[in-house]
């Protein structure tokens, strides 16, 4: 058998390319994970800033003036690192999770609100941690948005795709 004669088409369905500008749930998403890695870049250099502010340095090689002494635990920067940290813990497996949702063809208008809505949350979870502290519940539900989020979109492909296997 010659496999050039023996080859099928895909049906256009497994062929689509769900990761392309021309899909309105994927610019949406380029749109908002856009906006969260600039918050995340800003981050860090928020609590760069807030070490040279306050010369709160924590190695040897970074201290500027010979009369400033290595400090570790400065509130103001420790929270901003915190609030870094937890970026890191929580928008990456949201990229992930994202573009594996984007995969499976989602309705456009529930998609591109849970990325608003995801981006929005975390914004505001790094306002009410770092730079002006509110009392609980505010943090709480600001990280438990994007976290729901992130967990329904994990549960959704994973229902999607399991019908495939």
């Amino acid at each position: 058998m010659n496999s050039k004669t023996d080859y099928t088409m895909p049906s256009p369905k497994t062929t689509t390319n769900f990761l392309t500008v021309e899909n309105p749930i994927f610019c949406c998403f380029l749109f908002w994970s856009s906006v969260l890695v600039v918050k995340m870049l800003l981050m860090s250099a928020i609590t760069g800033l807030q070490r040279i502010f306050f010369m709160i340095y924590i190695n040897p090689e970074d201290l500027i003036f010979k009369d400033v002494e290595i400090k570790y635990n400065n509130p103001r920067i420790e929270r901003a690192r915190r609030a870094h940290r937890n970026d890191l813990e929580n928008i990456l497996p949201y990229f992930t999770m994202a573009l594996l949702y984007i995969c499976t063809d989602p309705n456009p208008s529930i998609a591109c609100n849970l990325f608003r809505i995801g981006s929005i949350a975390r914004i505001i979870h790094t306002l009410v941690y770092a730079f002006r502290p509110v009392p609980q519940p505010s943090r709480f539900i600001a990280f438990f948005i994007m976290y729901l989020i992130t967990f329904y979109m994990a549960f959704d492909v994973g229902v999607q795709t399991l019908k495939h296997i």
